[in-house]
């Protein structure tokens, strides 16, 4: 039998936040049982499938920025940096 995570556990175990997990069970993706005080807990097996799920989603953001026009140059070596 898989051992049973709480959200935290499991959120932390998967490099998510616990509201990732819960918006995987509202969605379907993943099924929580509950406690009798209706606390999640999850199971091995589902954090394979949440795994999958994670890498198909996950996306990287960058950011670059100067305060005036006459820093272009600036920007577009941020913008090679960021994007390596």
């Amino acid at each position: 039998m898989d051992k049973l995570y709480r959200i935290g556990q499991a959120a932390q175990l998967l490099g998510v936040s616990p509201s990732t997990l819960r918006r995987w069970e509202r969605e379907g993706k993943i099924k929580a049982e509950r406690t009798e005080g209706a606390h999640r807990l999850y199971r091995l097996s589902q954090f394979k499938i949440a795994k999958n799920i994670t890498a198909r989603e996950r996306k990287t953001i960058a950011y670059a920025r100067v305060s005036s026009h006459d820093q272009k140059t600036d920007l577009e070596r941020q913008k090679k940096v960021l994007e390596m």
